[in-house]
Formats: structure tokens, sequence, C-alpha cells
């Protein structure tokens, strides 16, 4: 989530278009929760920042050929190139805790600055898309938290860049601070011109980190390809239904996230749409209402509290 409050951010998204599901079947809605706690894939990660040819394919054992039957020549494996993020991931492990960041540990980490200058040493070519998608949140995640500690802010994350009386600056999100794939972007640039414009994938949404307290949590590990599918659905259904002061059910309301609200185009045509795409995630009556479309939305306060470790010990929630 971009932009200074609701406002400007359903301004944001309905500049940018509205993305269709259908574009990326093979993993979108129809995974269910019951899916979602599928075990993460094994050994994802390996040396630092170095890019690996994977084989999709055991080349076969080679057997002895009959004089009938002269052997065939077998064609090299086809290779599928991936990025390591090891070092973001061993990042994550040590300095996010239930969600929450400790922008210290970041800063002071020499680990923290090579894999950010890894980051635009990554070529995407030759890379499956759950692949470059997983690279561009990784990249969205770990910028973001690198705009945060390179403006030292401890209080919200909409101090910096801030207009100053009559004098407008650009904002945290404009900022060409991100060195990613050989290219200067600025957060707002990898969110909505290559997230949500490439990649009709809705579930971003709750992935993509804005360091804010009403942000989705930030994840404890580096999203991967190999894993990708786990990881959007678990993250969907923390936010969706372990976030009761984002989203909740009150009465005939759902009271939304105003992320889900300002980017429903990008689950759909409606309103309706985007209840039942979130529907798979909620169980018995709320879920079949949320099928049936027939649900009132309503966004709820969004928290511009900076995500930090110690701003959730101060609140009494970590």
């Amino acid at each position: 989530m971009t932009g200074d409050g609701g406002t400007e951010t359903g301004r944001e998204a309905a500049a940018s278009g509205r993305l269709q599901i259908s574009n990326r079947p093979a993993r979108g809605w129809s995974i269910l929760p019951s899916a979602v706690m599928c075990a993460m894939a094994a050994g994802a990660f390996r040396a630092p920042h170095v890019l690996h040819a994977q084989s999709v394919a055991k080349t076969p054992a080679s057997t002895a050929s009959s004089p009938a039957a002269p052997a065939l020549a077998t064609t090299p494996p086809q290779a599928r190139a991936v990025v390591d993020h090891q070092l973001f991931n061993a990042l994550l492990k040590q300095y996010v805790r239930k969600g929450f960041v400790d922008y210290d540990g970041f800063a002071k980490a020499p680990e923290f600055v090579r894999y950010l200058a890894s980051l635009n040493q990554v070529r995407l070519e030759g890379m499956d898309e759950d692949e470059r998608l997983a690279f561009w949140i990784n990249v969205y995640n770990a910028y973001t938290i690198q705009l945060i500690i390179s403006h030292h802010e401890t209080e919200s994350i909409r101090q910096i860049n801030k207009s100053l009386g009559v004098l407008r600056l650009k904002g945290p999100w404009s900022e060409p601070l991100v060195h990613a794939a050989g290219r200067t972007l600025s957060l707002d640039d990898v969110h909505h011109r290559i997230l949500r414009k490439e990649y009709a994938e809705p579930r971003v949404h709750f992935v993509l980190v804005c360091g804010a307290m009403g942000c989705p949590p930030l994840r404890g590990e580096a999203y991967t390809g190999a894993a990708l599918v786990d990881q959007l659905n678990e993250q969907a259904k923390q936010f969706l239904r372990a976030s009761p002061t984002k989203i909740r059910f009150d009465k005939n309301r759902l009271l939304i996230s105003p992320i889900l609200m300002a980017y429903r185009n990008d689950f759909g045509a409606s309103r309706n749409d985007l209840a039942r795409s979130i529907a798979p995630w909620f169980d018995g009556e709320e879920r079949k209402r949320l099928e049936r479309g027939r649900v009132f939305l309503e966004a709820t306060d969004f928290d511009w509290t900076l995500n930090s470790v110690a701003k959730a010990k101060a609140r009494g929630v970590l």
C-alpha cells in the first residue's frame, strides 16, 4: 500500500488500471486454505547472491542399446534460473518478530548492504513467472526497510519526504532508491508499474509491507519461486483471519482493510467480486455470505505507526 491515506491511495490504484485474476489461473484463487499449510519446499536457499541453474527434469540413466534399436541422443535437461535470497532470508529470520521489524538490526547488518547490492546484479531472463514475482516482492519489502533506516525514521514512514508548508515533496514511495535487475526505480514503480501491471496476482496485497502497522505483517522468510504459492496463501490467511483490527465481520458489515478497498479492482470489477475472492479464507456462514457477494464492505482506519519491534513492545503486542 502506498500513498498518503486512503483517498490518495485510491487515486493511485485507479490510475494504475485493473488487473484480471483470470490471467493467472494456474495458481489463482482456486487454491483453497486447505492447501495453505502444505510443507514449504526444502533446500531452496543456496550460496548468497548467485544465479543458479536448477534442473527441472532428470536425465534418464543410460542403458545398453541393442543392434536393432540404436541408442537415441538424449537432450540435456532444461535449466531454470533462480535467484538466491539466502542473505535476506537469514536477516528476516533474525530481525523480524511476529511480523514486526527490528530496523536497528537491519541498519547494523553488513549482510543487508550486500543483499541490496546483489539485487542489481540479477538478470531476470530465463526465470519463470513465479521466480520473477518472488524477486520483485523481496525487492519491494527489502527496499522499504532500506528507505526507513536510511532516513532514520522511528515514528511513521509518512514522515519521510513529507510536505513542508506550501512545498509538497514527492513522498517516500517516489524516491528513486531501488536498484534492482539493472534498473533504478522507486517503490511506486515496483508496486504499480511492475507488480500490479505485469502480474495479475492480487495476493501481492497480502505480502507487500509498506512499513506501517496497518500493512500485512512482514514474513520472517524471503519469498521464492518454488514456495510462492504456499507463501501467498499463508499470508492471505494471516492478513484476512488473524488481524481483527484490520478485517472483521460486524453484524451485516465486513470491516475491511483500506488496502483491499483501495485496490479492489485488482480482485475484480466490483466489491462483490472482492468479497467472493477472499471467501475461501473464511468458514461457515461468513464464507457463504462472501461467496454470495452480498456483504456491505466498509474500510477500517489505517494505522500508519511504524511497524517496528520498538513500537510493538510499547503497545504491549510483542
